[in-house]
């Protein structure tokens, strides 16, 4: 058994963490920390998981962490891990964060799309950006994985085989990313108060997001030249998933048969990865509503030949292959176990 820690693991991803670890064979929970909770049963904050553990949270202590784990999930606010993670990995610990603080490559990016300048630069480029169907083998031999953001995740994933394929326009590219309410975290605001939040489509970030970065940064190394995505995202009347509408323009004609093959060779192993372009039944194309709960990314396509342009969707459950699950699948394959390992659960439908 391998001993497992949350650091951070009162919020939306962290429950989603533990829900998937409590019941994964090959580990053990020795530790989750929350400051505003220590003390408190898991099970009072996060309900679900009544039953299932009496562990407690514990007040953050590095000492303590090092002494009780072999591996640490860092489910911080952004700037927090940077600051926590030097002295875990020196003292030989894993280290799979899900904040945004290792995912550039580059540390000028962070006061550009943070505006922080990072306090250990030099650990940037010991840190893989924790995307599997992208980074797989990088994974495997790392001891600092950046899981990536959630709308960069699905973005991504939805432009990759193209990229690689050089079928569109490197410098138009237009993603429309939907997003539900638990992506703004389990803290309470005005605006995700129920009154303000339901019903809304609600343009929170039309240009600028962070996430961007990500996913220029990403699809230019698949590339080897520089990518340009404008991003706009939309707050939606959902509690979970995030859909990625993708607008690209095709450097060529080309027909559906040819965008198949296209992404059935780039994913043809992937075990999280569906392609959806279908001529029957309520869900042709990708929907988030049949995601939830699992760790699915589904991809569909279609081409505009009014305009030749390309439309892509990926939808996914924004706090499990969007968080909580690649972090999962991560683990699985640094510990060199089926990545699949507790992640095979179906969405939940209705929902």
């Amino acid at each position: 058994m391998v001993r497992v820690g949350i650091i951070g693991g009162s919020g939306y991803t962290g429950g989603e963490l533990l829900r998937l670890l409590l019941l994964h064979p090959e580990v053990e929970i020795t530790q989750v920390t929350s400051r505003e909770y220590a003390g408190e049963y898991l099970f009072r904050i996060h309900s679900n998981l009544r039953g299932l553990t009496n562990l407690q949270f514990d007040k953050p202590d590095l000492s303590k962490t090092i002494r009780l784990c072999d591996l640490v999930f860092l489910s911080t606010p952004h700037g927090v891990s940077s600051k926590l993670t030097p002295q875990l990995l020196d003292s030989g610990l894993k280290v799979i964060d899900l904040s945004a603080d290792f995912r550039l490559r580059n540390p000028e990016d962070y006061p550009r799309w943070y505006g922080w300048s990072h306090p250990n630069p030099d650990l940037l480029k010991k840190a893989v950006y924790g995307l599997p169907e992208l980074h797989r083998e990088e994974i495997r031999k790392a001891q600092l994985i950046a899981c990536p953001g959630c709308m960069a995740i699905v973005t991504i994933l939805a432009l990759a085989p193209i990229i690689k394929a050089n079928l569109v326009e490197k410098e138009k590219i237009v993603a429309d990313v939907k997003i539900g309410s638990s992506g703004a975290g389990a803290k309470p605001t005005r605006s995700t108060h129920h009154s303000e939040r339901f019903g809304v489509v609600r343009p929170y970030k039309p240009t600028g997001h962070r996430h961007t970065a990500e996913i220029e940064q990403e699809l230019s190394l698949i590339s080897k030249s520089s990518i340009k995505v404008s991003m706009s995202a939309h707050a939606v009347n959902i509690v979970r998933g995030i859909l990625s509408t993708v607008h690209a323009f095709l450097t060529e004609k080309i027909d559906i048969a040819t965008l198949w093959k296209t992404y059935r060779s780039f994913y043809q192993n992937e075990p999280f990865i569906r392609l959806i372009r279908d001529r029957k039944g309520l869900y042709r194309l990708p929907d988030p509503k049949i995601v939830v709960g699992s760790n699915f990314c589904d991809i569909g396509f279609e081409i505009d030949n009014h305009t030749n342009r390309l439309v892509v969707l990926g939808a996914i459950d924004n706090l499990i292959k969007g968080a909580a699950g690649t972090a999962v699948q991560n683990m699985n394959i640094l510990l060199g176990i089926d990545e699949k390992t507790g992640l095979n659960q179906l969405a939940l439908h209705p929902m």
